[in-house]
């Protein structure tokens, strides 16, 4: 589930797949709020539409849009306010949450991390193979991010699990040297994968 984090549109979308097989769009829609409301009505709204979703759909993992610093403040603040109710819904059911960076999601959907919205659109319709870009951006940026942490997050996921497979196969060997009286093998230093995203 990918949620790109805003205070008057808050894109939320559902993608369905794995790495090295097509992906398929599942939902895709914009939380919407009025700036004529009081913000803390605003985040209620908000948390409200993602919970929905979450109950609905139960995802796996969700990714939200990592806030930067931008020249607006007042733009920051409100997204900053809707990524923390995006990341206490999913902490509260205990998913797992992954940040992306704009930059990141947009070099891993068209190759570019200086894509415009219009680029990731088309992309983000070629990928899940749509009849037209979802709209507003809001709704196409929340797939885009669903997409990135598919790709990113499953091959992640692959190489923790092999080097857990590994660490396992090494412990078997040192406890079946142990039952037998033999020397244990030495122990070969186990890395585990940097799993960490770049900020």
């Amino acid at each position: 589930m990918g949620i790109d984090p805003g205070l008057t549109r808050c894109g939320i979308g559902m993608v369905e797949g794995e790495v090295g097989r097509p992906l398929s769009l599942v939902d895709v829609n914009v939380l919407r709020t009025s700036s004529t409301l009081p913000i803390a009505e605003r985040l209620v709204t908000i948390e409200r539409g993602i919970d929905a979703w979450l109950d609905e759909y139960q995802p796996d993992a969700v990714a939200v849009e990592r806030v930067f610093a931008r020249s607006d403040s007042s733009t920051i603040m409100g997204t900053a306010q809707a990524s923390g109710i995006a990341l206490v819904a999913a902490a509260r059911r205990g998913l797992p949450v992954a940040l992306h960076t704009p930059s990141e999601v947009k070099a891993a959907v068209s190759g570019s991390g200086r894509a415009d919205k219009a680029q990731v659109g088309a992309m983000v319709t070629r990928i899940l193979r749509l009849d037209a870009p979802p709209k507003p951006a809001d709704a196409a940026d929340a797939l885009a991010l669903a997409i990135t942490h598919i790709w990113r997050g499953g091959a992640s996921s692959r190489l923790a699990a092999a080097a857990e497979a590994q660490a396992a196969q090494l412990a078997a060997a040192v406890r079946t040297a142990g039952r037998s009286g033999q020397r244990a093998p030495a122990r070969a230093a186990v890395r585990r994968p940097n799993t960490r995203r770049p900020a």
